[in-house]
């Protein structure tokens, strides 16, 4: 989408768009026209002070928490596949399965300069490769030489930020950076399904497309990520108790509702791979 129809796609939702901006609407047309004059670069930082205004909270500091809090988990993710891609022993077994990780590497990357906008943060990253040890300490010493440990990890990121995105999303209701968040949550879930699938190939071996039941919902087969797993075995939402419901099995009642993980959970899964001095609090 061309960056200067944002807002006319943001009225088709939110008719008062312009009056939340500014009382003249006029004025909203006029920035169309300085934008178009302006470097592209500088957009998405100017769109960002606009939506502050627009949608500001009352606890804004709050929401800057949650945003740089996800904006950390992508950092790991980014560099997580673009170490596989360019600073690895890794064989890629097809070229398919190599274009897969470098297209997600690629969604990863849009998620860092997505958040770091609207944290109208600029310049150089928050966190460089060195500041990530991918072996957790010597957990996953062959992370980068072995393409099956790669992709077990690989997935145990990806459901992490599944679960995580669905935990924080609750700090950012009513909150238009919510619908941000959601659409990064449902790419992050296509990322772990597809994973999944990588993985089942790399291993002759069937697995759902989904967390499932069996095993502790850990389909790694790697204990050391069963945290990212806990609290997958629920079968009961919103108090009522779906196994029975309807016929339905406990492994049914389990697979068809995903659970959120906590901030606090989420950064002791993540604290794994970060170096101290970058450790999140």
């Amino acid at each position: 989408m061309n960056i200067l129809n944002i807002l006319d796609e943001i009225e088709k939702v939110d008719g008062e768009i312009y009056e939340r901006l500014s009382p003249r609407r006029s004025a909203m047309k006029d920035f169309f026209n300085v934008g178009k004059k302006i470097s592209m670069a500088a957009l998405p930082l100017a769109l960002g002070s606009m939506f502050q205004k627009a949608y500001g909270q009352t606890n804004p500091s709050t929401v800057n928490d949650v945003l740089n809090f996800a904006l950390a988990l992508e950092y790991l993710e980014y560099n997580y596949y673009n170490h596989a891609l360019t600073n690895s022993t890794i064989t890629f077994p097809t070229a398919a399965s190599n274009a897969a990780i470098t297209t997600i590497r690629g969604h990863e990357r849009a998620h860092v300069d997505l958040l770091k906008s609207a944290l109208q943060i600029t310049g150089a990253d928050g966190y460089v490769d060195a500041d990530f040890d991918f072996t957790a300490g010597g957990a996953f010493g062959d992370v980068f030489s072995n393409y099956q440990t790669f992709l077990k990890v690989a997935l145990a990121f990806e459901d992490t930020g599944v679960r995580a995105y669905k935990g924080q999303a609750p700090i950012l209701k009513g909150n238009a950076v919510l619908t941000t968040a959601l659409q990064i949550h449902s790419v992050e879930a296509r990322h772990a399904s597809h994973i999944r699938q990588m993985v089942a190939a790399s291993l002759g071996v069937a697995l759902k497309p989904w967390i499932s039941y069996a095993a502790n919902g850990n389909d790694t087969g790697i204990s050391a990520v069963d945290a990212v797993y806990a609290g997958e075995q629920n079968t009961m939402q919103a108090g009522i108790e779906i196994n029975g419901l309807g016929g339905a099995s406990q492994t049914q009642a389990a697979e068809c509702f995903d659970e959120f993980l906590t901030g606090a959970a989420v950064k002791t899964i993540a604290n794994q791979f970060i170096r101290t001095g970058k450790k999140l609090a």
